[in-house]
């Protein structure tokens, strides 16, 4: 019934933009970051994940990150990906904003997404701003502890967003006008911990949660469903 009433809501309170965190990709394999056994459990993120520690230690930032792209890189898409395109293509999913650097929704074939994050595809120069594919940086990663700009030589910075860091230009502007045009904002698996993101839902008309667990906004959704988001949104792409 939950599966048919979030069906309902997205078919009557268009347009409908979608907000996913790392809940939507557990099923994939990658683990998420904030539960009792995700990555920030078992390892401190200002240590591995921050523009800090990255400025200080770049060498060890990046053998977080090689292990982390090289397991991103090798996940496949999962049900919930693949309903989100297919509700995208219906013309009922109006964009995806998603705070994943995975790449799968692009890779499972929605085509409006908004990284407000990044993403694994490249490696950025803080000094000159230049742009490295994954490809190129990985093959560096095998040669050296930090890959280095072909451009100025200085040290690559992952292209995601760091703690401490601002979010990418225009990426949380476009995510906000997207929200505040929204008849429904759904949210798939993401806790609503990480501001200005989880800020998003209270932007539009209305929200429902499609997430394991609790979150900040539960009490204010429209509709809650505790439950993986894969079974949930196949569910809900039967429904319509």
């Amino acid at each position: 019934m939950s599966a048919v009433e979030l069906a309902a809501l997205i078919r009557e309170r268009q347009p409908c933009v979608v907000l996913t965190g790392a809940g939507v990709s557990t099923e994939s394999g990658i683990p998420d970051f904030r539960s009792e056994s995700g990555i920030w459990a078992e390892v401190d993120p200002f240590e591995v994940a921050s523009i800090q520690a990255f400025r200080r230690d770049p060498e060890r930032v990046w053998g977080f990150y090689r292990d982390r792209i090289h397991l991103l890189r090798e996940a496949e898409p999962n049900a919930a990906h693949h309903a989100l395109a297919e509700l995208e293509r219906r013309g009922l999913v109006e964009a995806v904003v998603t705070q994943n650097i995975d790449t799968l929704h692009s890779r499972a074939g929605s085509r409006e997404v908004i990284e407000v994050h990044g993403s694994i595809r490249s490696a950025e120069c803080l000094r000159c701003l230049w742009s490295e594919p994954a490809e190129a940086v990985l093959a560096q990663l095998e040669e050296r502890p930090s890959p280095l700009c072909p451009q100025c030589d200085d040290v690559l910075k992952p292209g995601v967003v760091l703690f401490g860091e601002l979010l990418p230009p225009g990426s949380m502007e476009r995510a906000t006008d997207l929200a505040r045009m929204a008849g429904l904002v759904l949210v798939i698996g993401s806790s609503l911990e990480v501001w200005p993101v989880a800020g998003l839902p209270l932007e539009a008309r209305a929200f429902a949660i499609v997430n394991r667990g609790a979150t900040a906004l539960d009490d204010r959704a429209l509709l809650k469903i505790d439950a993986a988001a894969g079974e949930t949104l196949a569910a809900v792409v039967d429904a319509l």
